[in-house]
């Protein structure tokens, strides 16, 4: 007889412990004063040096952070990512791998913490430690494996296509003129949405812009991510209520076209998509406020379509097919 999924779990989670894999490492960042917290982020990284970073960070293990090494050439670029040379982060990574400190490097460099702090807002936890679960031989239990990599998801579902472009900061009209602060994934209505990352959810229901959304705040408190416009009569997964902690590639709702109408469960989006946006918090006083933090996921969003959760239908739901833990988390 197979396991139930909470023996699945706690398996896997007992192979995090075995396998004495970390939970993920935060890296230091200068002491501020309570008042003087990050205000704005401008996350301009192409999608090339996002993944020739990860990459090389995970090739060593984590050995070389690629946090630190994309802040280090912002640093070096005074963040004007279109001086962006691959040779300028081979030269870098040379060093570390080397044996040179990242503390050694950026001596002098007065705007890396700065950037070490904002990108590790952006990106801290999308690699790390965690456990897969993998399909068995026929007639056997799924195995479980330990790895280390990228264990953020894209929040479009495996075998459903999107189409997308870069949106942020467009023009919206609806209500007041205003810029769009998050970024379209054009699809199918029902197409299923999953988590990106694990975390907590901390609102769904109607909001008159986003129709029905859902908010899910990171397990490091940095990240808010923001998934609109979900379907009518069903845009979220049965059973899903706020206060659930969800974990990365977990099907979460439905793609659709709500929003902009007072009334709820009104279809007033023309074309079907999911509104998905990330927030950062580097201060509560931040969250609900007029100095929100929202960036830009284009070159995110390229990277984690690397990695998409494959789902299979139950019913009128979808659950996705095979599990993932984040080691330390659970």
């Amino acid at each position: 007889m197979f396991w139930t999924v909470r023996a699945r779990r706690l398996l896997a989670a007992g192979l995090c412990l075995l396998a004495g894999l970390a939970a993920v490492s935060v890296c230091a960042v200068h002491s501020r004063a309570a008042d003087s917290y990050i205000k704005y982020v401008e996350f301009n990284v192409p999608y090339a040096a996002l993944h020739k970073a990860m990459e090389d960070d995970i090739s060593c293990g984590g050995k070389v952070s690629w946090i630190d090494t994309l802040a280090y050439l912002a640093a070096k670029y005074g963040g004007e990512w279109g001086r962006y040379k691959a040779a300028d982060m081979d030269a870098v990574l040379e060093k570390l791998h080397g044996g040179e400190e990242i503390a050694e490097l950026t001596r002098g460099m007065k705007y890396f913490p700065y950037f070490r702090e904002a990108y590790g807002a952006v990106l801290g936890g999308l690699l790390g430690d965690y456990v897969q679960e993998l399909p068995g031989e026929e007639g056997e239990e799924p195995a479980w494996t330990a790895r280390y990599g990228l264990r953020a998801y894209s929040p479009v579902a495996e075998g459903y296509y999107y189409n997308d472009f870069d949106d942020f900061g467009a023009s919206r009209s609806y209500g007041f003129a205003r810029q769009h602060m998050g970024h379209d994934l054009m699809g199918s209505v029902g197409t299923p949405i999953v988590a990106v990352e694990t975390g907590t959810v901390e609102v769904m229901g109607w909001n008159q812009y986003g129709g029905w959304r859902i908010g899910i705040r990171s397990l490091d408190q940095k990240r808010y991510w923001y998934y609109a416009h979900l379907r009518k009569d069903h845009p979220f997964q049965e059973g899903l209520r706020e206060g659930d902690r969800v974990t990365a590639g977990q099907v979460i709702g439905y793609l659709g076209q709500t929003g902009y109408s007072n009334k709820e469960n009104v279809n007033g989006i023309e074309t079907p998509h999911l509104h998905y946006g990330l927030e950062l918090v580097f201060d509560e006083k931040q969250k609900e406020s007029n100095n929100e933090i929202w960036v830009d996921l284009y070159a995110l969003t390229r990277l984690l379509s690397e990695h998409r959760s494959t789902v299979y239908r139950e019913g009128k739901e979808y659950y996705r097919m095979y599990d993932m833990i984040w080691c330390g988390t659970e």
